[in-house]
């Protein structure tokens, strides 16, 4: 007993110990990582369409120009949907500023008169709002100019991962027994394909109900937002909330009454109940099944380390990690504390539902 809680206590130990060195290895090298990282989490994605069109005689290298083509395309054209939306909202930029004037002046006015706020410290409060926007948007050039780096990048990486994905099968072979390393592969490509795949899915309905609404409501630019609210879909809990933002923002500069703005919060808060207790649930179900707790905590920590793809590689990442705990015996009581209640008791009920591997193959005599 007492030497199974050493192990334990010299498990937990290491434990930590290697994540503090990936935590360091990942300052260091973020601008390396997070291209394979995304690479990586693709691969597995595509990989069952890769088998399958390999079991059509499709040459394997043939097989993976297709799948690498269609997705490209698929960006190209997501990108040139979001550029020509850019561009309309850019053209009506000069009447925007006007009213943000008009805005920002009655603004002032009943700070001055209700609150008591002189106008000069209004002065300092209005440069310190330019002084952080100006570095947001400083931040965000840089971020383009990353992203345009990771577009080139992400399908080169995708490409060698599905070319040499034998010699990381091979790897892990020799790593673990075939059994554990059947097992192991099982589950990650499970949690990887269901969440990418079903976040995809996600993305898409989100974007077309907020579309939906945001048009409904009168809300200028309701394509370019709704797109956006569906990106920012991917940073789970917090993301939704933030592309509410702008367009509430919006409707309180262009439209004559503050009830827009209250209407665009309650379209998005709809919306948002939606994807949390039916869109979701449905499409990815249990698939990384990990509790909020454990999520906000993995953003917080992979927005400081990596930034916005930090967000987007928190969750799949801490879901293989549960995965790797739960496969390691000395370090499986850590998997209570990321997991998700709900999805561990319907993963129960399900396995309990269907019928055991001895019923339903009785041996033979």
């Amino acid at each position: 007993m007492e030497n199974k809680a050493f192990n334990r206590l010299d498990y937990t130990y290491k434990l930590f110990v290697v994540i503090a060195l990936c935590i360091v290895a990942l300052i260091l090298a973020k601008d390396i990582f997070i291209p394979i990282a995304f690479a990586g989490f693709i691969a597995i994605v595509m990989l069952p369409s890769i088998k399958w069109m390999e079991r059509k005689k499709i040459n394997t290298i043939l097989a993976i120009s297709l799948i690498l083509l269609g997705f490209t395309i698929c960006l190209i054209l997501l990108g040139w949907l979001i550029v020509d939306q850019i561009v309309a909202l850019v053209n009506d930029l000069p009447d925007i500023q006007s009213r943000l004037e008009l805005f920002t002046e009655s603004v002032r006015t009943t700070l001055r008169k209700d609150f008591g706020i002189s106008i000069s410290d209004q002065n300092n409060l209005v440069k310190d709002v330019v002084k952080n926007v100006s570095t947001y948007i400083g931040d965000v050039l840089v971020s383009t100019g990353n992203l345009i780096s990771l577009i080139i990048q992400i399908p080169i990486y995708i490409f060698l991962f599905l070319i040499y994905r034998d010699k990381f099968r091979l790897f892990f072979q020799k790593l673990m027994p075939s059994e554990e390393e059947f097992l192991w592969k099982k589950d990650l490509e499970n949690v990887l394909q269901g969440y990418v795949v079903g976040l995809a899915l996600v993305t898409i309905i989100i974007a077309c109900l907020n579309t939906i609404g945001l048009a409904l409501l009168g809300i200028e630019h309701a394509i370019f937002f709704g797109l956006l609210s569906g990106l920012l879909t991917i940073i789970p809990y917090v993301g939704i909330f933030i592309g509410a933002t702008l367009p509430a923002f919006l409707a309180l500069l262009t439209k004559d009454s503050a009830w827009y703005a209250v209407g665009v919060i309650g379209i998005f808060s709809f919306v948002q109940f939606l994807e949390g207790n039916f869109i979701t649930p449905r499409i990815t179900g249990s698939k990384v099944s990990i509790n909020a707790l454990a999520a906000i905590i993995a953003l917080l920590i992979g927005g400081k380390i990596l930034g916005i793809a930090g967000m987007i590689l928190a969750v799949p990442a801490i879901g293989v990690f549960k995965i790797i705990l739960g496969h390691t015996e000395h370090l499986k009581p850590f998997v209570v504390l990321l997991e998700d209640t709900n999805a561990t008791q319907a993963n129960q009920q399900q396995d309990e539902d269907m019928p055991s591997e001895e019923n339903a193959n009785p041996p033979v005599s």
